[in-house]
C-alpha cells in the first residue's frame, strides 16, 4: 500500500492532477469535500459542518470525547491508509503522513500569470478579481497548515517533489509522480524520522585523535571532575560567497552540554588570539544565543572555578 499527498496552489492544476492520478492508479481520492460529506457527519451537526467549511479555527474545537475535529480527521485518514492505498488532496496530509515510509509528498505550483489566466478563463473575471481570489485562497491554504500543524505550507522540505505546471501538463505530471512512486517502492523510507534530533556520537578520551596536546590535557581535566564534554561537535558557518557557499566557519574545540558552553583553547601567540577573537565576535553576532569562550592553558583553573570546581589548585599536581 502507498499514500500520495498532493498540496497545491490554487489554479495550479493540483486538483485536476490529484483526480487524474487517483483514476490512473485505481485508488480512492480523499479531499476536503469527501471528509465533510462522509466523515464529519459522524461527529458534527449542521451548524458545525457549516463552521468547518468557513474557518480552519473550528477544526481545533472538540468534536466528541475531548477529541478535536483535526484529531478526528487525522485518525480517520490513518485508519483508511492502513487498509488501502490513497491519494490525499490537502488536509495537511503531507504532515499527517510525513513519518510513513510508503508515502510520497508532492507540491504543485505554477506562475502567478498562468494562475491568473486560468481563473479568468474559468470564471470570466478580470485580472484584479483573479489576483484577489488567488491571494485569499493561498492565505487560507497557508493558514490551515500553520494553525493546525504549526508548519509553513511553503516549506519545500515537507515535499519529495515540487511540480511546476507551467512546463508540464496533467498527464506528464501524473506519469512523473507514478515513476517516483515506483522508485520509492524499491526503497521506502519516511521523509521525516520519528525523532529527527541529531545527537553527535560521543567518544571517550582515548578514542579521540586530538589536534593539539593542550586539548587532550583539557579533556583529562574535565574527566577528572566528571564534567561531560564533546570534542569539536559543531561548526558554525560565518561567511558566504554570493552564491551562498560557506567560505568561513568556526568549530570550537569543546562543548560542555551541562553548562551549554563552547570552549576554544588557544596559545599565547597574538596572531592566533586575534583570529579567534574575530571568529567568536562573528559567532556572537550571527548566533546570539550561543555561549563560546576562548581559554588559555593558564586559565583552565579559572574556568573550572566558574563551574564550581573549587579544589583544582590542590589537585592539579596529583
Amino acid at each position: 500500500m502507498f499514500i500520495i499527498t498532493i498540496s497545491r496552489q490554487s489554479a495550479s492544476l493540483g486538483d485536476e492532477l490529484a483526480v487524474n492520478l487517483a483514476n490512473k492508479l485505481g485508488v480512492q481520492l480523499i479531499t476536503r469535500d469527501y471528509v465533510i460529506e462522509n466523515w464529519l457527519p459522524e461527529v458534527a451537526d449542521d451548524h458545525d459542518l457549516h463552521m468547518l467549511k468557513e474557518t480552519s479555527k473550528y477544526y481545533l474545537k472538540n468534536a466528541k470525547e475531548n477529541q478535536t475535529y483535526k484529531e478526528f480527521i487525522n485518525k480517520k485518514l490513518k485508519e483508511k491508509a492502513g487498509k488501502e492505498s490513497l491519494v490525499v488532496l490537502g488536509l495537511g496530509s503531507q504532515i499527517v503522513f510525513r513519518e510513513y515510509a510508503h508515502a510520497i509528498h508532492i507540491k504543485v505550483l505554477c506562475s502567478d500569470q498562468r494562475r491568473v489566466n486560468r481563473l479568468r478563463e474559468k470564471y470570466n473575471i478580470n485580472k484584479e478579481q483573479a489576483l484577489r481570489t488567488l491571494d485569499l485562497s493561498d492565505r487560507k491554504h497557508r493558514r490551515y497548515v500553520h494553525r493546525l500543524f504549526d508548519k509553513d505550507w511553503e516549506n519545500i522540505s515537507l515535499y519529495h517533489m515540487t511540480i511546476n505546471t507551467d512546463g508540464l501538463n496533467i498527464q506528464e505530471a501524473t506519469d512523473l509522480i507514478i515513476h517516483l512512486l515506483e522508485m520509492k517502492k524499491e526503497n521506502p523510507q519516511p521523509l521525516f524520522e520519528k525523532n529527527d534530533d541529531f545527537q553527535p556520537k560521543k567518544y571517550k578520551r582515548n578514542e579521540i585523535e586530538f589536534v593539539h596536546e593542550s586539548e587532550e590535557d583539557f579533556a583529562e581535566i574535565l574527566d577528572m571532575y566528571n564534567i561531560e564534554w564533546e570534542y569539536e561537535p559543531t561548526e558554525f558557518p560565518l561567511e558566504w560567497d554570493p552564491e551562498g557557499n560557506i567560505t568561513l566557519g568556526f568549530r570550537p574545540d569543546f562543548y560542555l552540554p551541562n553548562f551549554d558552553t563552547y570552549i576554544e583553547l588557544t596559545t599565547m601567540k597574538q596572531k592566533y588570539v586575534t583570529e579567534k577573537n574575530k571568529k567568536i565576535k562573528l559567532v556572537q553576532k550571527l548566533y546570539p544565543n550561543i555561549n563560546v569562550n576562548i581559554v588559555y592553558k593558564k586559565d583552565y583553573h579559572k574556568l573550572l572555578k566558574r563551574f564550581g570546581i573549587k579544589d583544582f589548585e590542590n589537585n592539579k599536581g596529583e
